[in-house]
């Protein structure tokens, strides 16, 4: 008999017990790979966003941690297209707002976008156009915001009590951008009273500006820029991989999805803990009888900790099955498809098998060493 079907057949004898024990890890492990997921993809859709458009440098205001919090005066734009290896300076407003939609209230990120500017180049327009210079009270939306409101060019829609017309559907490279709204920037800032205010700018460098144009250093002239009385303007320049980093957001999704796991990894790790301690316990006859038969030491404790083994990674195979199943539902729900990505990151995927080997190990290292203390005088004299 191999090693491998001696440990299937151990954990068949106690079925249910088995059976609850993979149950509580594939919970678990998929409760992980599920927020993890939702995670990764908000920090890669944020560094796709601005690599796609070839954007080097994202200046925030300085000591803001929430972007939706800044607030620069879009003067400073021009400051920024001034310096030197700078090709383009893109002004950005973003905002986010209730909108009732089917008796609920959901979550809306607005955009707002100078006409014409290189932010629109990652929009491909599905239906309609995009905005110029001259348009007044319009509106683009995502196709997938457009899906879930079910506009369409032509339809008019209410933001912030004020009647907006759609005059285009695009999609977007980005996923979460298929989910916003995007105004004129002009028209938000009216629209939430911030006049001459931005939440930040996308800064693009010259590629043939020379080797001694650098992003690093161009990020330091501008958090060096004054006004006319040599005050800084309070400015924080990030290269776009450290602001996906930095963010705020993202942060708090991040520390949210480990928080969370973690209570989960803890209790799945007792279960599985009580579950071969139990069994160790009951099977110390046995136990003792493979040690008077020749068995070493560390066959046993090989023979615990594999049986831990199948029961984590089985677990975690079908836990990591329903958080995909669970991902691909909740990207098609109207209500969370906007800001939810169906996809499964293949990184995610290692980092649960890695977390449920981790769970084995912990669940299974005291029982192992348990039963290699056991003696074939002590377990052949138990009851």
């Amino acid at each position: 008999m191999w090693f491998s079907t001696f440990l299937i057949l151990n954990l068949f004898r106690r079925r249910a017990r088995s059976l609850l024990t993979m149950a509580g890890m594939a919970i678990a492990i998929g409760t992980t790979v599920a927020l993890l997921g939702i995670a990764e993809s908000f920090e890669q859709s944020t560094v796709q966003s601005f690599a796609e458009r070839g954007v080097d440098i994202v200046v925030l205001e300085k000591g803001v941690l929430d972007q939706l919090s800044c607030d620069l005066h879009t003067e400073y734009g021009d400051r920024i297209r001034d310096l030197p290896g700078v090709a383009g300076v893109a002004p950005g407003l973003l905002e986010l707002v209730d909108y009732s939609h089917t008796g609920t209230v959901m979550s809306v990120l607005l955009q707002g976008w100078e006409p014409g500017t290189f932010l629109l180049e990652g929009l491909v327009k599905e239906k309609g156009r995009l905005f110029d210079e001259m348009d007044k009270g319009v509106v683009l939306l995502g196709t997938n915001l457009a899906d879930v409101l079910k506009k369409d060019v032509g339809d008019v829609i209410e933001i912030q009590r004020k009647q907006f017309e759609v005059i285009g559907v695009v999609k977007s490279f980005n996923f979460f951008e298929n989910g916003c709204a995007f105004l004129p920037l002009a028209e938000l800032q009216e629209l939430m009273g911030r006049s001459d205010s931005v939440t930040g700018f996308s800064v693009r460098l010259d590629p043939k500006a020379g080797s001694d144009i650098t992003v690093e250093g161009v990020r330091q002239e501008i958090e060096e820029l004054t006004d006319d009385t040599g005050v800084t303007l309070g400015m924080s320049a990030v290269a776009t991989q450290d602001y996906a980093n930095q963010s705020m957001h993202i942060r708090v999704v991040r520390a949210m999805a480990w928080a969370m796991s973690l209570i989960a990894l803890v209790v799945g790790a007792v279960g599985t803990l009580n579950t071969m301690l139990m069994s160790v316990v009951e099977r110390i006859k046995e136990i003792s009888i493979l040690r008077a038969i020749g068995w070493k030491r560390g066959r046993i404790a090989w023979m615990i900790l594999g049986e831990c083994f199948l029961l984590s990674l089985v677990g975690a195979l079908l836990g990591t099955i329903g958080a995909a199943a669970l991902l691909k539902w909740l990207a098609y729900y109207p209500m969370t498809r906007t800001f939810i990505q169906g996809d499964l990151p293949p990184i995610v995927i290692l980092k649960g098998l890695a977390l449920a080997s981790a769970v084995a190990l912990f669940g299974g290292g005291y029982p192992a060493w348990r039963a290699t203390r056991l003696t074939p005088v002590e377990g052949l004299s138990h009851e």
